[in-house]
C-alpha cells in the first residue's frame, strides 16, 4: 500500500494538469528504508510528448546524487497519461528499474466516466505489475 499525504497527492495531480497535454513526470524521495514519500521533485519531460515521458539524463544524475547525499531513495516515481487510463504501458513496465518504488500514474483523461483524472499506484518488479491501494493521510 502507498501511504501519501494529501499535500503530496495534490502536488502530483497539479503537476499532471499543468504539463497536460504532455506527460508530466517526477519523483517523491524519502529517507532510505522508510517507504515514506516526503520530498516532491517535479522533473522535466525531456521527450515533451503527450504519449511518452523521459527524464533528462543530466537531471536524473543530479537527482540521484542529491538523494544519495541526503540518505534518500525514490519512494514514488510518477508520470501522467494524457489520453489513456492510469495503468502502466508496456514501455512503462520495460523502463521500471526501481523494484522498491511505488509507480504512480495519473490520467488527465476521463477514461472511466468518473472524472477528469485517476490516481493509481503500482509495484513493478521484473515485469510483473501489481496494483496497490493508495491511502491519503493529512500527515505521517
Amino acid at each position: 500500500m502507498l501511504t501519501i499525504t494529501q499535500a503530496l497527492y495534490d502536488k502530483i495531480v497539479a503537476h499532471a494538469r499543468e504539463d497536460h497535454p504532455d506527460e508530466a513526470c517526477g519523483v517523491v524521495a524519502g529517507p532510505v528504508g522508510s517507504g515514506r514519500p516526503e520530498r516532491f521533485i517535479p522533473m522535466v519531460n525531456a521527450a515533451r510528448s503527450p504519449t511518452f515521458y523521459e527524464f533528462d539524463s543530466q537531471d536524473l544524475l543530479k537527482l540521484y546524487r542529491e538523494m544519495d547525499d541526503n540518505d534518500e531513495e525514490p519512494v514514488v516515481i510518477y508520470h501522467s497519461h494524457t489520453a489513456t487510463e492510469a495503468h502502466p504501458s508496456r514501455t512503462d513496465i520495460d523502463l521500471a528499474s526501481e523494484p522498491g518504488a511505488h509507480y504512480v500514474l495519473v490520467s488527465t483523461a476521463d477514461t472511466d466516466g468518473l472524472g477528469e483524472f485517476q490516481f493509481r499506484s503500482f509495484r513493478i518488479v521484473e515485469g510483473e505489475v501489481t496494483e496497490e491501494e493508495v491511502k491519503i493521510v493529512e500527515a505521517y
